[in-house]
């Protein structure tokens, strides 16, 4: 799959221009798959621009992300000031609340929070490719991109119009991917998010982002309304070093 400037190489023939096209739309649709499908299955509104707040983590340390146990502290980098936490209602749910902490000297400070949804089965410590849960753990957020023009974003930024989904995907997933921010998650950092390499073999899946929410549960990726995607796009920063900790939340409590 190549980026917006890629360049294509020509064919002398119709037929290898066939192939090419063909190999084009494979590659597309095994890039998406990780994060949208018709199939997700509903499980509640995520769209309200309005920040929302129908949990508050505790905060009794704000040196700390709350709600969040020491094995996953220990994975934020010392140097990122920028944390996307991903609470999970269940651990087979697919409803979710995304907060933004950013760090001020040293305590986090809750900016903003957003209702959200992950994959339709829930959340699991073992992704595979086709399992509808979304990955635990916590990932760096390097590269981002989407079918729409770059709305400001601070993350390098793919615009192609390869990010589309599929049209004999359900109308209500065509704008999935607009917006999407890549989650390092079997992917190779610095490469646009709809780069088809797995390092860690397909098997593991891929393809996790956090993109515009259809309103239900999704294959993987973690979807968000387009005014919280907007406000990310451009309010991450590659010099905050911004790292999503995703989880449900006993998972993420969890000692």
């Amino acid at each position: 799959m190549q980026s917006g400037g890629a360049r294509r190489a020509r064919f002398p023939t119709a037929a290898r221009g066939h192939q090419l096209a063909t190999l084009v739309i494979l590659v597309t649709v095994a890039a998406l798959s990780g994060c949208g499908g018709p199939d997700g299955g509903h499980s509640g509104e995520a769209g309200s621009p309005a920040e929302a707040d129908r949990t508050r983590p505790s905060v009794a340390d704000p040196t700390r992300i709350p709600d969040v146990a020491e094995r996953f502290q220990r994975q934020i980098p010392a140097d990122s000031r920028q944390v996307v936490a991903v609470y999970g209602d269940g651990r087979d749910s697919a409803d979710s609340m995304v907060v933004l902490y950013t760090k001020r000297g040293s305590a986090w400070d809750r900016t903003r929070s957003w209702p959200a949804h992950n994959g339709k089965k829930g959340w699991t410590t073992d992704h595979r490719e086709g399992d509808r849960r979304s990955p635990i753990g916590v990932f760096t957020l390097t590269d981002a991109g989407g079918v729409l023009a770059d709305p400001g974003a601070g993350l390098p930024y793919t615009r192609s119009a390869d990010f589309a989904a599929p049209r004999w995907w359900a109308r209500s997933h065509w704008h999935d991917f607009d917006y999407v921010i890549a989650i390092d998650y079997n992917r190779v950092k610095g490469t646009p998010p709809n780069d088809p390499t797995r390092p860690e073999g397909d098997a593991k899946g891929g393809s996790i982002w956090l993109h515009m929410d259809h309103g239900s549960g999704t294959s993987a990726c973690v979807s968000l309304s387009k005014p919280a995607m907007e406000y990310l796009l451009r309010t991450l920063d590659p010099n905050g070093h911004p790292v999503v900790v995703m989880g449900d939340r006993a998972d993420l409590e969890a000692w």
